[in-house]
């Protein structure tokens, strides 16, 4: 009893369907979303569920916020300043020549993903090998990443982007998709070059569409008045509101130096230092017994910790604040934070719903690859119709011809036979009753009868020249040419279909998806149903025509050998037919000559009987009937090829209508997105 409660407890957990119950949150909205698509009725290809599984981790992700604007305003000692570090690399050039995504991570290190897809990990000190775009061998460098175990960037993740006026046009256009993704804009100016023409040009083509994410940062403040601040600042706010949601003056500068020199921040760097120190002496000193290798180490790092704690930060604190930086920071925790979380949400869902778009525009390239099919099938249909029927009209022709022909024999033959029956003079015996006196006697009485001369006949018909022989293997020759004529025109019947589905083969046995996240398989599967098409669709015509050419064959045959029948042994039949009507009427005659008359055979009488003789009432329906065998077969076999017309579009829709039922579940996934 234990192992059947343990047989139903393991096949419930196998084979029964689990309602899952997903989160209230856009994470569990792509998790329900992604569970939908995967589904194995959609045969999903392994790039939809990469692409489904970026969703979820962009999910997660920190928000993303872009410093940009033009080269040398100060973007990287900008980001500087954010993460109280010297990491980036400053320059009077536009040294930064890709995109930097700066993230958070357990410790420092940098990140180098390649255009082959390829990543490689470098120390963070290697970073401005890697970001001066007058290196050529950069080429091929995508992106990079840098790591830093900073608190602001568990939730903000910065993207330093090259200028909008770089140098490479690549890098501008790169810079223009990251503004369009992320969650919020800084775009940093310097107060003097604020406004002017050249970069109200740059605002109007790349910042027009980004005011409710976009801050404005007026750098260098620490170089101008308050008045000069002021005026700048309020300029600004006027001039560029359609494209900024708030305008700040800084200090980079004054920012990064006192936030480099705050006690939390020297702590953090006494502490990495003592640490890179303490793993290098480790690696030196394999074995290890005791700590002693670095006591001394260790007592300067207490030393420095002691003094940074006894620190005075008053004037870093002062220098902090005169920079402006919180203003900043405080944009992007109560401004850009809220609307990216919602912007962030609105995105993905806008992109699963453009997932699901993709998939059904996918899945109505392979339906289309089956209506050009049904569109082929329905419009040959009139084109194959008449077809069939010009093969009636046609050949129609030519066994009217073969019946002329014979019938001309049956003639000839008639009318040899017909000059051959010859008078003769035959003697009846009556008796002659006499006079009232005289005695009765036996009188003999001369009578016309006639008898048909054979021998002349066959001489004439069959042996001296074959004249009849000849126009027989005539007819025959006509016949059998009309047979192989007749065969071959329902084969171009059966070709016309052929060819327009031979044509649709070739364009379609090698369809392929137009977007990576398409289902493979979907698209195999249509490869091979056009590359099988002759065996789901051609084969029931094909076959349905030799069976009738088949059919067609049988009648010839018959015909054939109805032909093949000794017309020597006709002919005969049909003399001694007549030689026995004269004989069996002379007898007639002899003996009531007022009654009956010796039969002499007329032609037409011959031609009539030689006919019957020769089963020509069977060859006339056979070849010149308004229902000759031609007629039926051709009636039957449009009736056949209709019905497999029809049932051939219907098992092509069946297979369109799969993928509209794919279509339909789409629909319904992105309606409730």
């Amino acid at each position: 009893m234990k192992l059947l409660q343990q047989f139903v407890i393991e096949y419930k957990d196998a084979y029964i369907k689990k309602d899952v119950v997903y989160e209230n949150s856009i994470e569990g909205e792509i998790r329900k979303v992604k569970d939908l698509l995967l589904d194995d009725d959609f045969l999903p290809s392994v790039q939809l569920k990469s692409i489904l599984d970026k969703f979820i981790r962009r999910a997660r992700y920190p928000m993303e916020v872009a410093i940009t604007g033009q080269f040398s305003a100060g973007k990287s000692t900008f980001l500087n300043a954010l993460l109280s570090r010297n990491i980036l690399p400053t320059g009077i050039t536009p040294v930064t020549s890709k995109v930097n995504f700066i993230n958070y991570g357990e410790e420092y290190k940098l990140k180098i993903t390649y255009k082959s897809g390829a990543e490689e990990y470098y120390s963070i000190d290697a970073i401005a090998d890697f970001t001066d775009q007058r290196k050529e061998e950069l080429e091929e460098v995508k992106y990079l990443t840098l790591y830093a175990p900073m608190d602001i960037l568990k939730d903000i993740s910065f993207v330093d982007t090259p200028g909008l006026n770089s140098q490479s046009q690549g890098d501008t256009e790169t810079t223009r998709r990251v503004l369009r993704d992320v969650g919020g804009i800084i775009w940093l100016t310097l107060i003097d070059n604020a406004g002017k023409m050249s970069e109200a040009e740059v605002l109007e083509e790349y910042m027009q569409h980004f005011k409710n994410k976009s801050l404005c940062v007026l750098n260098q403040k620490d170089k101008f008045t308050d008045e000069q601040i002021q005026t700048t600042t309020k300029y600004i706010k006027n001039r560029f509101n359609k494209y900024f949601a708030e305008v700040i003056p800084i200090s980079a500068k004054q920012a990064l130096d006192s936030r480099k020199h705050q006690k939390n921040i020297l702590l953090e760097s006494a502490y990495e230092e003592v640490t890179k120190e303490f793993k290098n002496k480790l690696n030196e000193n394999l074995e290890v017994s005791s700590l002693d290798f670095f006591s001394q180490n260790f007592e300067k790092f207490k030393d420095k910790v002691n003094k940074i704690q006894e620190k005075d930060t008053s004037l870093d604190m002062k220098q902090l604040e005169e920079s402006n930086i919180n203003s900043v920071l405080e944009f992007i925790d109560n401004t850009i934070r809220p609307q990216a979380k919602e912007s962030k949400e609105f995105a993905i869902k806008k992109d699963l719903r453009n997932v699901c778009d993709i998939l059904i525009k996918e899945y109505e390239t392979i339906i289309g690859t089956y209506d050009s099919l049904i569109d082929i099938l329905k419009s040959t249909q009139e084109q194959i119709i008449e077809a069939f029927d010009s093969i009636y009209k046609k050949y129609s022709k030519d066994l009217f011809n073969i019946y002329t022909s014979l019938e001309s024999i049956m003639d000839k033959i008639a009318n040899e036979t017909f000059k051959n029956v010859k008078k003769i003079t035959d003697y009846r015996y009556q008796e002659n009753k006499g006079g009232f006196l005289s005695s009765k006697k036996i009188e003999k009485v001369e009578f016309t009868s006639y008898w048909i001369d054979s021998d002349n006949v066959y001489k004439n018909l069959f042996y001296d020249d074959q004249t009849v022989d000849k126009m027989f293997k005539r007819s025959i020759k006509m016949l059998k040419n009309n047979e192989l004529q007749t065969d071959e025109a329902f084969r171009d019947v059966y070709r016309i279909l052929k060819s327009e589905i031979h044509k649709w083969q070739e364009a379609y046995e090698k369809i392929k998806k137009h977007r990576e996240i398409a289902s493979d398989l979907e698209f195999s599967n249509t490869r091979h149903f056009a590359a099988k098409v002759y065996e789901n669709v051609l084969s029931d015509y094909h076959r349905t025509i030799l069976e009738n050419i088949s059919a067609l064959r049988k009648k010839f045959a018959y015909f054939n050998g109805a032909l093949s029948y000794s017309y020597i042994q006709t002919t005969q039949a049909t003399i001694a037919h007549f030689e026995q009507q004269i004989q069996e009427s002379e007898e007639l005659h002899k003996k009531e000559p007022t009654k009956f008359n010796v039969v002499h055979p007329r032609e037409d009488e011959i031609l009539t009987k030689l006919k019957v003789n020769f089963g020509f009432e069977k060859i006339e329906d056979f070849l010149t009937s308004k229902r000759n065998y031609l007629f039926k077969i051709i009636k039957y076999s449009k009736q056949q090829y209709l019905e497999i017309n029809e049932d051939r579009i219907k098992f092509v829709e069946s297979k369109k209508d799969i993928y509209n039922n794919k279509i339909k579940k789409l629909q319904d996934i992105k309606k409730s997105i």
